[in-house]
């Protein structure tokens, strides 16, 4: 295949019978968040027939309409546990779930976390937006504190799950956190998420300007997307502050990487359907 200019990559991996642009609001982090994906598996070289796209119900949910992979569409919160069932029947293939913090966290919180402990071999990629966005605004399990949202009209009054972090003490494999303003960054650690043979995860913050930002004025897509910017720092940078300096910042990096830890569908291939059979053939 004719290799394609780096701008128009994408061009190979999408559904042209699809209307263009997306269904996003125009400025929305989301269609980053797929660039990004594309990107690194044409960097991997992976064929699209060993790849499959799962998502359960919101803003990201939609994601697998427009990409040319294997795909499926579920219901809300349950993503990963579909996946899990694909993931089981065919172990060989790149199996990619990608969720809202709402669909992740919150219903799906459940299968988050042991998805995660079991070290299955799937890709989380989480689009970290802090609200129920295609919904109308809702407040979500990220949403931060004191904000504004359709049903905290008076500003919000819980704490924030930390999604990377929380995956790291449930056992995943592999764990990073980026943002859809550090796009090189971002397709960096999905590639490496994505060949990760156990549990993996990437959360990526972005933002939503039509309902959360509008909520709280926090200014068109543009001054969100700067504050990705302004309000990130590295893992390196984040070791030399105390906690009220790292307030309010989003922290970036690689969290986790333990390429070593027996994964799922192979520790269940070795003992529970080998001793099966061996049990059958006596």
């Amino acid at each position: 295949m004719k290799a394609r200019p780096e701008s128009r990559v994408h061009e190979q991996y999408l559904r042209h019978s699809k209307k263009f642009p997306g269904v996003w609001c125009a400025g929305c982090g989301i269609g980053i968040a797929m660039g990004a994906i594309i990107r690194a598996v044409d960097k991997l070289g992976l064929n699209k027939d060993d790849i499959a796209m799962i998502s359960g119900i919101g803003c990201t949910g939609r994601m697998p309409v427009y990409v040319d992979f294997n795909t499926m569409h579920t219901t809300h919160g349950r993503a990963l546990a579909f996946a899990t069932g694909l993931k089981l029947v065919r172990p060989a293939m790149k199996v990619i779930v990608v969720m809202g913090d709402g669909d992740a966290t919150a219903i799906g919180g459940n299968h988050f976390i042991h998805a995660a402990r079991r070290n299955i071999g799937l890709t989380a990629i989480v689009v970290n937006n802090t609200t129920y966005g295609m919904t109308g605004g809702q407040y979500s399990p990220t949403t931060p504190l004191g904000a504004r949202a359709a049903t905290a009209p008076y500003g919000h009054i819980e704490p924030s799950f930390r999604i990377a972090e929380l995956a790291v003490t449930a056992g995943a494999s592999f764990v990073a956190r980026s943002t859809v303003y550090h796009v090189t960054e971002l397709q960096r650690y999905i590639a490496k998420a994505i060949e990760t043979d156990g549990f993996s995860l990437v959360e990526v913050m972005s933002y939503c300007h039509t309902t959360l930002g509008r909520l709280n004025h926090w200014g068109p897509a543009t001054a969100m997307m700067r504050q990705l910017k302004d309000n990130s720092i590295t893992l390196r940078q984040a070791e030399k502050l105390g906690p009220e300096e790292l307030e309010g910042k989003i922290v970036r990096g690689i969290f986790q990487d333990r390429q070593d830890a027996p994964e799922y569908t192979a520790l269940y291939r070795e003992q529970v359907i080998k001793r099966a059979m061996e049990e059958v053939t006596r």
